[in-house]
């Protein structure tokens, strides 16, 4: 089981399928596991790379807080760990913000760089309403609990049940401890990258659900606006984790943009049918 340390902790990762490789970060508190839906099918023409951000999965969980810049750098350890030189990018929701400091930190490292419904932070972050927030700080340590009261926050009201609880099975039997997800909450709260992320170079996917009342969508139209030549795929009919709401129409999106990458040429990806590419 590859695990390595950097700035105190011993960060797990694992690796599945072969091609070019691709990093897939995931979101506060979920384990790599929690990309069992997107997992299966990237793999098939890619090698995938997963790390369990510091507090979560297999990952220790040092005092916090942390900070978003030692996550990125734990995902660079990773990639060297793994002996990648440069790899595509994919974060959601807090893993798009380590995407993003990843992007600007170890800019060499990036061959493209897909956002899923994040924020660059600071001031021109639009917040979620409050309800969806006070879920957030007031996290309970019954993982059942959270589920319910979380829920309507991000996933759709037309996503199938069953879909929900697949989730909810992982986040079940990886539920972080109270320390390491405040840690973590911490870590977004004081982060900030809109100063900034004007600076990215690589070609970059912005995707994001229609309905997010997490991250609300006007957050992916700043960053695509910010991030030179970057492309915005919107999810109808989809919330916070649009891959669970919308799977088929995420990952087509996803997949005809590494696609367009093979070639390292600014192609306009063909357009995705029901996902609207602006």
């Amino acid at each position: 089981m590859p695990f390595v340390e950097n700035l105190g902790a011993r960060i797990h990762w694992d690796e599945e399928g072969s091609g070019a490789p691709l990093l897939l970060i995931m979101g506060l508190g979920w384990p790599s596991q929690a990309w069992h839906r997107s997992r299966p099918i990237l793999s098939e023409k890619y090698r995938t790379i997963a790390p369990d951000n510091r507090g979560a999965g297999r990952s220790e969980a040092p005092a916090g807080p942390y900070s978003i810049a030692q996550m990125a750098a734990d995902a660079a350890a990773v990639l060297n760990a793994a002996r990648v030189n440069a790899a595509h990018i994919f974060g959601m929701s807090m893993g798009g913000m380590i995407a993003q400091e990843f992007a600007l930190q170890y800019p060499h490292k990036v061959r493209s760089l897909i956002l899923g419904c994040t924020a660059a932070g600071g001031p021109q972050a639009v917040r979620a309403e409050e309800a969806a927030l006070q879920v957030l700080m007031t996290r309970g340590q019954d993982p059942d609990q959270f589920t319910k009261a979380v829920s309507p926050f991000i996933y759709d009201a037309g996503t199938p049940p069953e879909r929900i609880e697949e989730d909810t099975a992982v986040r079940r039997k990886w539920y972080p401890s109270a320390d390491a997800y405040f840690a973590q909450l911490q870590a977004v709260i004081a982060w900030e990258a809109y100063s900034r992320i004007g600076q990215i170079s690589v070609p970059t996917l912005v995707i994001h659900g229609e309905n997010d009342r997490l991250v609300p969508p006007e957050n992916g139209r700043l960053i695509a606006a910010r991030i030179p030549g970057a492309k915005l795929a919107m999810i109808p009919d989809a919330n916070h984790i649009f891959t669970t709401d919308q799977p088929d129409l995420a990952h087509a999106a996803i997949l005809d943009f590494l696609g367009a990458q093979a070639t390292r040429k600014r192609v306009r990806p063909a357009p995705v049918p029901g996902a609207k590419l602006v």
